[in-house]
């Protein structure tokens, strides 16, 4: 995807087909008008078409709230030098409201790109002016940020937004040709396979491609291993080292693509080496799967400083800007060992156990989810 025009045309151009939707959705003729707009936070223009039409403005933010009030304060970023430049200080950060500190390397990245920049920027802008502001995340374990949030926003976590039996859907959400692996899995020990996934859209450099192809052989530890066709950001057919697949066909099932919850949910899957994107946080979580983190952009990398330093149910990778093969090997052997990563796998069944439980009848997600209901009701009431 050229990601860049996308970008810019969210910011220049898709406002005017929503408002032209609007404008049909609340004509005086209309059999049903409507009086919400609903809008990922990420879009820059909700506020002015909610404000046109007199409707209430809800924004939904997909990420956790520390990503939130980074984002929020990138005037305090950028006035402190840690974002905006190409030399940026790189000590913690500890003014941030609401996020007690922060090393400089877990901050989300790509602030000093003109076009993300500016996306960024506007949509933090224009979220001020929402009515209310939904978060997937939950309030237990991000207290302290949420809080602070509230001080100045109608702001409800009703995470993590996953369906109760979503391991069990048939039904395949990708538009990509899934590689069934249940059969694969079937056959091999519980707790004994590592998945490793980037994604669908982050990007991975070619040597670290490599780096991570011969750490895997090295671990000796069986896997599951998504290589998108578009990884390096281009079709490339030679990937691996010759002969890869051959060498590790009795160790590693190489796919294009597959379905990630039916993988992370099995039984035979004991750990996932990640790009750590929220949604396969989340999944994982909810799986009671330990987390190998290798962030590469954008929320990413504070989404790894919840798993690794906060919740303790992950362990980091990158911790430079390339990865080696033995740090992998090394990395991949200590969270597949049940003895060395025990703590662990404590930590994770116990963050699993509270996802689930925000869910339940008296769970928060679940309470805050019918507060930000009646929160809505009264607004359109006084629209």
């Amino acid at each position: 995807m050229n990601s860049l025009p996308f970008l810019e045309g969210l910011i220049n151009g898709f406002s005017n087909h929503v408002d032209k939707l609007v404008w049909e959705l609340v004509k005086e003729d209309c059999i049903d008008p409507i009086n919400c707009l609903i809008a990922d936070t990420f879009l820059v223009w909700p506020s002015i078409i909610a404000k046109k039409y007199e409707i209430v403005h809800v924004s939904f933010f997909t990420e956790p709230a520390l990503v939130f009030a980074l984002y929020y304060h990138l005037d305090l970023l950028e006035e402190n030098g840690h974002s905006g430049s190409h030399e940026n200080r790189q000590d913690i950060v500890d003014y941030i409201p609401g996020v007690k500190s922060i090393k400089s390397s877990d901050l989300p990245s790509l602030f000093q790109n003109s076009v993300v920049h500016q996306l960024i920027y506007k949509a933090f802008q224009d979220v001020r002016k929402a009515d209310i502001i939904i978060a997937n995340t939950v309030q237990e374990l991000e207290l302290e940020t949420i809080t602070s949030i509230q001080e100045n926003h109608k702001f409800y976590a009703i995470g993590p937004i996953v369906s109760a039996n979503f391991t069990e859907l048939t039904i395949s959400s990708s538009l990509w040709s899934e590689h069934d692996c249940t059969q694969w899995l079937d056959a091999k020990p519980r707790g004994s396979v590592l998945y490793v996934s980037f994604g669908s859209v982050a990007l991975v450099n070619k040597e670290d491609i490599l780096e991570l192809a011969h750490g895997l052989v090295l671990s000796e530890v069986n896997f599951i291993w998504v290589l998108r066709f578009n990884v390096l950001g281009q079709d490339e057919n030679d990937i691996l080292p010759v002969g890869y697949k051959e060498k590790v066909k009795n160790q590693g099932l190489i796919v294009p693509w597959c379905n990630q919850t039916r993988v992370i949910s099995h039984s035979a899957v004991g750990g996932f080496l990640s790009h750590c994107g929220w949604n396969s946080v989340v999944e994982s979580i909810w799986c009671g799967v330990p987390l190998i983190c290798s962030p590469l952009v954008t929320d990413q990398l504070a989404n790894r400083k919840l798993v690794v330093y906060d919740w303790k149910v992950g362990i980091n990778l990158r911790d430079e800007e390339s990865i080696t093969r033995e740090e992998v090997c090394d990395k991949i052997k200590y969270l597949m060992n049940k003895e060395t990563s025990s703590n662990l796998r404590k930590n994770v069944a116990q963050v699993k156990e509270t996802f689930h439980n925000t869910l339940a009848t008296n769970g928060s997600s679940n309470v805050n989810f019918n507060k930000f209901v009646e929160e809505l009701k009264m607004k359109i009431s006084l629209a």
